[in-house]
């Protein structure tokens, strides 16, 4: 066992802050925290965020439960992502433990009071079982419970998700750049990730290499939205 992943999450947390997890104990006086398991199991909430996001892109239901799920994906898997390869620590960070509170704007706030973790060889394997079981598809689904999206169109999220995550902690910490592309790639290649992009050579501040998604997160279809620089409708430019 690891027995300082609050100093391992405060480090990876300097990367951005979708890759932040407040580890205070003393925020458990602040009000509004709540198990991330209720996000998966108490439609109010993500309706809410859902709604939210529409609003703010005056856009319909199916393009924002897309950016809402992108959002919530990215926030749920790069800490973990960042401290695996990082660090070669897979923090605990289960539903029942990982807490969120909604905010009005930006990125959700998490926090785990008591965090705990261990060294993990296999970082790919360790992650994909911590993360897609665990978070991934029952947000996959709570999200599908709300708006009829394609499981295949939110899996490609996760995925685009993965590879930006790959991609920041290269430029953040060089020296980690070829371990963080070698996790990513692992990753893309396991259980519902697989077959949801490919990966080409490498452009832009990428390393290693850069991925292509074959789905669409529809954001194209917000007024000025434009496309992704990893969308499938890209291919023809």
């Amino acid at each position: 066992m690891v027995t300082d992943v609050r100093a391992v999450l405060a480090d990876v947390g300097r990367l951005s802050p979708f890759f932040l997890v407040g580890t205070d104990p003393a925020a458990a006086a602040e009000p509004g925290w709540r198990p991330l398991r209720d996000l998966y199991t108490d439609p109010r909430p993500l309706r809410d965020r859902i709604a939210h996001v529409r609003r703010a892109l005056d856009s319909d239901d199916r393009v924002a439960a897309s950016i809402t799920f992108q959002g919530l994906a990215a926030l749920v898997l790069s800490p973990s992502l960042a401290a695996v390869a990082v660090h070669g620590v897979l923090p605990h960070l289960g539903p029942d433990v990982l807490h969120w509170r909604p905010a009005e704007a930006g990125p959700w706030a998490l926090w785990c009071p008591d965090p705990s973790g261990e060294v993990v060889a296999d970082g790919a394997d360790a992650l994909a079982g911590a993360l897609f079981d665990g978070h991934l598809g029952p947000l996959i689904a709570a999200v599908r419970a709300q708006v009829p999206i394609s499981e295949r169109l939110l899996w490609g999220s996760v995925a685009s998700s993965v590879a930006a995550g790959k991609r920041l902690i290269g430029v953040e910490r060089p020296e980690i750049a070829d371990r963080a592309a070698r996790i990513a790639e692992r990753l893309l290649d396991t259980g519902p990730l697989a077959g949801t992009g490919e990966r080409r050579a490498p452009t832009g501040p990428d390393h290693g290499w850069s991925f292509r998604r074959r789905s669409c997160c529809l954001f194209y279809r917000v007024r000025d939205g434009g496309l992704c620089g990893d969308c499938v409708l890209n291919r023809d430019r």
